[in-house]
């Protein structure tokens, strides 16, 4: 049986997308490998020309750049209304433009900017 979790992305506090991950959904399995996607991109209004960098172009293209960079193949991840938020998840990610909070059942576990969730998901292999 897998870890689950539920990525949202949220704009104007808004959500746009629910991602649901079968298996790794805890914080140093996906929320490494998502802390690692954010940090890797730049949010911007308008796309620079002439410059070898990835940029998201708002949260919408975030959220579309994110589900490109996890779906490799068939199973694993999904995409589910945003309405459903009873999977079966012991994690859920809330991604802002500036902010991650993430939550079990029971309690928010983490809220903070994207490079201090980065730091909280390599401080959680060590404990």
């Amino acid at each position: 049986m897998g870890t689950r979790s539920l990525t949202f992305v949220y704009e104007e506090n808004k959500p746009i997308v629910n991602m649901y991950r079968q298996f790794d959904g805890y914080p140093s399995g996906h929320g490494q490998e998502l802390a690692e996607f954010l940090l890797s991109g730049e949010m911007v209004n308008g796309i620079p020309v002439g410059v070898d960098k990835l940029f998201f172009n708002g949260m919408g293209c975030l959220a579309a750049q994110m589900i490109a960079n996890f779906k490799k193949s068939a199973g694993g991840f999904y995409i589910y209304p945003i309405e459903s938020n009873s999977c079966w998840q012991e994690y859920e990610y809330h991604i802002y433009e500036d902010t991650v909070v993430v939550k079990n059942p029971d309690e928010v576990i983490f809220n903070g900017t994207w490079k201090e969730f980065y730091d909280f998901c390599y401080d959680t292999v060590t404990e």
